[in-house]
């Protein structure tokens, strides 16, 4: 999954790496030379008594930060002995701008790209750094806070129901074509799986066998649907299943709609009548993965238009970029609630930031 993204972004941290090493051995300016020799770390020139005058260190710990003055650090960036480094805007400067262009060429929308490099350079320019055993290791923490920092927490489904009355009712929305139907089955599956009961409402009364579909699905999978004829108020068919579920004591509506566009004033106010009607803890709008950006102007015009709680995109697992799972949530407010990765039932993946940032980083736990 984003194998494409993923490879190049260790392509950027082997070059931020490199530049912060050669940042962190860079011999001391002429300057300098008034310094103590490197096996004694080196001193600023500072008007002292011979009482009070320390004595040379020949420890591992540094000059304190106080006692230096700022035209020191701007000549002398590395702190030998303990290989402190002040990390300058030009030290950064190549990967960042290498960083911004994978980004970019991946499918990451620009503002969540600028947000990922402000985020890298407010981390790393102008601040005293430590170079331990690992620079990767600065790097890859680095990279993690950035991207964790656009992608947001999430959403726990299943946390969330256990804290919200039942049945909770959860609307499935998103345009044509984007396995809208199958995320529905799939979070059915899901739900069950993990010891809550469901009931599907067959909301999509307006595409030639859509209802049917959903059919096959919850048949399958032992999930109760309630539906009407083809051409029905979708409403109507909501309402039904919700009256069904609070009789029967289940946890959980999922409600399948008919694809739309954000443009279609007609099905738009529908689905601002089915919201009225059926009262949706959660309204989730569905889209495709490899939609790249499209994918998130679609999610932001929907929000804009009838509002959405949460976010699942759908063939992940064909999507080499990744740009819109990095960018749809940063972009649209919402979170991203599963990732679906395949064709079977069991081929939905709750979405954890911090997963998907590992395997992006190749730290896969």
């Amino acid at each position: 999954m984003f194998d494409s993204l993923k490879k190049k972004l260790q392509t950027i941290r082997t070059r931020f790496t490199s530049n912060i090493e050669e940042a962190a051995g860079v011999e001391p300016e002429p300057e300098a030379a008034l310094f103590p020799e490197v096996e004694a770390v080196e001193e600023p020139i500072v008007a002292t008594t011979p009482a009070t005058r320390p004595e040379p260190l020949v420890t591992e710990k540094a000059v304190p930060e106080a006692q230096e003055k700022p035209t020191f650090f701007e000549k002398v960036k590395v702190l030998v002995r303990e290989r402190e480094v002040l990390l300058r805007e030009k030290d950064i400067e190549e990967p960042l701008f290498e960083l911004e262009m994978v980004l970019l060429e991946n499918d990451v929308a620009l503002p969540v790209t600028d947000e990922i490099i402000a985020r890298m350079r407010n981390d790393l320019v102008g601040k005293h750094r430590k170079i331990g055993v690992s620079v990767d290791d600065l790097v890859v923490l680095t990279l993690r806070s950035a991207l964790c920092g656009v992608l947001g927490d999430g959403l726990d489904l299943l946390q969330y129901i256990r804290e919200h009355e039942r049945p909770v009712k959860i609307l499935f929305t998103g345009v044509n074509g984007t396995g809208k139907t199958t995320t529905v089955a799939k979070v059915g599956n899901y739900l069950q799986k993990n010891g809550f009961s469901v009931v599907i409402g067959a909301g999509d009364t307006f595409r030639a066998g859509a209802i049917e579909q959903i059919r096959v699905h919850a048949d399958r999978l032992g999930i109760k649907v309630i539906q009407h004829q083809a051409g029905a108020d979708p409403s109507a068919v909501l309402f039904d299943a919700v009256q069904y579920a609070k009789a029967h004591d289940i946890d959980v509506v999922l409600a399948d709609t008919a694809g739309r566009f954000h443009n279609r004033a007609n099905l738009m106010n529908q689905l601002e009548k089915i919201q009225r009607v059926m009262k949706p803890d959660l309204v989730v709008y569905v889209d495709e993965a490899v939609a790249g950006n499209d994918a998130v102007i679609r999610a932001d015009e929907f929000n804009k238009a009838v509002g959405t709680d949460a976010i699942v995109l759908t063939k992940a697992d064909m999507d080499p970029k990744g740009g819109a799972a990095i960018s749809v949530a940063h972009t649209v407010g919402r979170p991203i609630l599963f990732l679906g990765t395949g064709q079977g039932y069991d081929d939905i993946m709750p979405f954890s930031p911090r997963v998907v940032v590992d395997e992006l980083l190749g730290d896969e736990a």
